[in-house]
């Protein structure tokens, strides 16, 4: 059966989470730690309804599903390869009745799922802007990457729109571009109220920002301590093995 759902050149990881198991192709895209980091980061109450926005593989929504006790989970995705690999990794691990993957666009969210179905919307959107690094447009690790598809404004736009007054965004970005984040998310209403900075090292700038905003929240930002991915080179800190499962 597993060796059924399997590709050329696709094989299947352990995420260390309640035995499950993700099918990725690593000459296309595989998820990195800012999806595993995110997930941690991301919280569901029992029965919510969560919606990943832009899920790739469907890493988020697994992972969500084995940390939460949310009822429903939806993992977006416009690429229909990556959607595919998603659906087989739900049903590899027999969520299908707790998980479902749907490919569509982001800008089209609210049309596909209805305003103000959701408790928590999260989203690993593509990063860079312009044509920075930028090679090949149309591959599926630029679209990961890049803003080609959609725009970080297009993600908020959609989260405010699907969430229910009171419901929660979580977002990973960069912090390079964390002034623009928070512009954006309150011109649609969404009110920040927890963030978290990611350090490669202790003496390092931090590379990752980890978000939640409330819809209708009042204004109030708690700016967690810092969370620092390595001891030495190689060598995880006590939290990322934590994060991680291990």
């Amino acid at each position: 059966m597993t060796k059924d759902l399997l590709k050329e050149h696709e094989r299947i990881d352990d995420l260390q989470r309640n035995g499950y198991k993700i099918i990725q192709d690593p000459c296309r895209f595989c998820f990195g730690m800012d999806a595993v980091l995110l997930s941690g980061f991301a919280r569901a109450d029992k029965g919510d309804h969560v919606i990943d926005l832009g899920t790739g593989t469907g890493i988020i929504p697994i992972l969500m599903e084995a940390k939460t006790e949310a009822s429903h989970l939806i993992g977006l995705e416009i690429q229909e390869e990556s959607a595919d690999m998603a659906r087989r990794s739900v049903a590899l691990n027999n969520l299908e009745s707790k998980i479902e993957i749907v490919t569509g666009d982001i800008k089209q969210a609210v049309e596909l799922f209805g305003k103000s179905t959701m408790d928590v919307v999260t989203s690993n959107p593509p990063y860079m802007i312009g044509q920075h690094g930028l090679k090949n447009p149309d591959s599926e690790k630029a679209i990961a990457r890049h803003e080609v598809l959609c725009t970080l404004e297009d993600v908020v736009k959609a989260a405010a729109a699907l969430l229910k007054p009171g419901g929660n965004f979580f977002m990973v970005h960069r912090p390079f571009r964390l002034a623009e984040i928070m512009t954006c998310l309150s011109n649609y209403k969404l009110e920040p109220k927890r963030m978290r900075l990611v350090y490669p090292f202790v003496d390092k700038e931090p590379n990752m920002v980890l978000i939640e905003a409330n819809r209708g929240g009042r204004s109030r930002l708690t700016v967690e301590k810092p969370l620092i991915v390595y001891k030495e080179q190689g060598v995880y800190t006590d939290e990322i093995y934590e994060v991680y499962g291990y």
